[in-house]
């Protein structure tokens, strides 16, 4: 008797424990990006300010200025970049569409090849082929994963895209402000706040991709820092020759 002829229950612990991220919800990558980029790009934006010997005022405006378009900027590019992708697989869509409409038992003979070159019987997929088949839309679906992997019910959202990118990169970007908005009037403890704010943001993403929260913490950490470091030397460099 074959494992499904048997239709053994499944485990306890593999069934509660068998479960997956949302890896394609379109809110992830700019989020994290958005978050990131916030951060680090702000924190650049000032010390490199701040390296040309100005006033506090002018590195919180500067730093206002540089929240704001990048926020903007990180919105307007997320929506535009998932709204093209999802286009371009709306159209492939309706490329397989018209296939299945006009040459179903092509298709249909496509995919019980492709179940063959898996390791399926050749009777055995053709029969799974024409089943699947049936139903133009369970065909559609079929045929978008396999042959172009994807899911055509769960397309990353262009507004979700951008609203996370907006929301996390203005967070990201206020971090360093912070400081100078409570009254300081010195740089190190923006860039404190804000180096540790990279960690932290290295260690949460940690939790959603399952690497070491030290490792992708440091790492974070030691980028941004080394941004900073950068822009605040050629401030200081930009500053003094002019």
């Amino acid at each position: 008797m074959s494992i499904i002829e048997a239709q053994a229950p499944l485990h306890e612990a593999h069934r509660d424990n068998h479960t997956h991220r949302d890896v394609n919800g379109g809110w992830l990558r700019p989020a994290v990006f958005g978050a990131m980029d916030g951060l680090v790009s702000n924190l650049a934006l000032m010390t490199g300010v701040a390296g040309g010997s100005v006033s506090s005022q002018t590195i919180v405006v500067t730093g206002l200025a540089g929240l704001a378009a990048g926020a903007f900027s990180m919105a307007a590019g997320e929506y535009t970049s998932v709204a093209s992708q999802r286009e371009l697989v709306q159209a492939e869509l309706d490329v397989e569409r018209r296939q299945l409409r006009k040459h179903p038992i092509d298709e249909m003979e496509e995919l019980a090849a492709l179940y063959v070159s898996r390791g399926v019987e050749p009777a055995l997929a053709r029969e799974v082929a024409m089943q699947l088949s049936k139903d133009p839309e369970q065909a559609l679906e079929i045929h978008a994963r396999e042959e172009l992997g994807i899911d055509p019910d769960d397309l990353p959202s262009p507004a979700v895209a951008a609203v996370s990118s907006f929301a996390s990169f203005a967070l990201g970007a206020l971090l360093p402000l912070l400081p100078y908005l409570l009254g300081a009037t010195a740089l190190w403890p923006a860039v404190l706040l804000a180096l540790l704010g990279l960690f932290a943001c290295g260690a949460l993403v940690a939790r959603v991709t399952a690497r070491g929260w030290l490792f992708s913490g440091l790492r974070q950490l030691v980028l941004g820092g080394a941004a900073a470091a950068v822009t605040y030397g050629l401030g200081m460099l930009f500053g003094a020759a002019l």
